[in-house]
């Protein structure tokens, strides 16, 4: 495994932060992951990040970030277990997450997701309603706005995603104009494994991994 990571690290510019997609994998693929120079961890579930951490708790150095979709109910969990939220889509979760770490004495960076293809099946914040989100935000004192994060609709071909990319990476510019304290726009975490290079070209700096560096999840039994 380790080759294939160096191989694909090869690849990536240092600029570029790399995030190992571990929604189904067990923890020892988990290990050998880290064991191979990845720093940061992704997880889509709660439930499946706190059998992680637990057993990663003696690793040095690492990052466990939530990107998949949060149930308000999972929050106060999510805030014990991740350094980072990807994926903030409404002001109610926004204050959900806000009280708990009023509760735990803790500011929790987050990400705002947008929903870039307009996809109605998808979670995110549709563009033109992200501004207006963060400046809501701003007033909740224990929350670090740090950028955004996209996932764009599933296609065949990742070029086909270059105009969403493109208009993203336009959106994450153009609100670096907010007078706002807690709001920091320095992270764009943008392409999976079949689309992080045209992703990388259209100015993302965090990429989300999960086939290319794993392999493929073994078949779900019939």
């Amino acid at each position: 495994m380790s080759g294939t990571v160096d191989s694909i690290l090869a690849k990536i510019p240092a600029h570029v932060t790399v995030v190992a997609a571990a929604k189904t994998r067990t923890l020892a693929e988990v290990k050998a992951m880290l064991d191979a120079g990845i720093r940061v961890i992704g997880h889509n579930y709660v439930q499946e990040a706190e059998r992680h951490v637990e057993g990663l708790s003696d690793v040095p150095s690492i990052r466990v970030e939530m990107i998949g979709h949060l149930q308000r109910n999972k929050v106060r969990h999510a805030i014990r277990l991740f350094d980072r939220i990807q994926t903030v889509d409404s002001l109610r979760l926004a204050e959900k997450i806000d009280a708990e770490c009023e509760k735990a004495g803790k500011t929790m960076p987050i990400l705002i997701e947008v929903n870039s293809g307009l996809e109605s099946q998808k979670a995110g914040v549709a563009p033109d309603a992200v501004r207006p989100l963060i400046e809501k935000i701003c007033d909740l004192q224990h929350l670090r706005v740090e950028g955004l994060m996209t996932m764009g609709p599933l296609v065949a071909d990742p070029e086909a995603l270059r105009p969403l990319f493109r208009a993203t990476r336009a959106l994450f510019e153009d609100l670096k104009d907010l007078s706002c304290p807690n709001v920091n726009m320095q992270v764009l975490s943008m392409g999976m494994s079949n689309s992080y290079r045209v992703a990388i070209e259209e100015g993302s700096t965090m990429v989300r991994l999960g086939t290319i560096l794993f392999g493929p999840r073994p078949a779900k039994p019939v």
